[in-house]
């Protein structure tokens, strides 16, 4: 089914008022759960941000002899 760009267009209006009617309804609630929000973001964050742990590890090779080898 394609919509016109008409649709698109009045559906974006009628977004655009809801969210400012929540907004100004429910701005206090919003800012205060902001810190929350951004806590519980921590962990996906980790999650993505180190592409998982239990990947291949190549070219990665932490704790190798190579590494830890010091001359004096």
């Amino acid at each position: 089914m394609e919509f016109s760009r008409r649709y698109w267009i009045t559906l974006s209006f009628f977004g655009v008022i809801a969210l400012v009617l929540l907004w100004g309804e429910h701005k206090v609630h919003i800012l205060g759960a902001l810190p929350w929000l951004i806590i519980l973001l921590c962990p996906l964050m980790h999650i993505f941000m180190h592409g998982g742990h239990g990947g291949d590890h190549s070219g990665h090779q932490h704790g190798s002899k190579k590494e830890d080898h010091h001359e004096q």
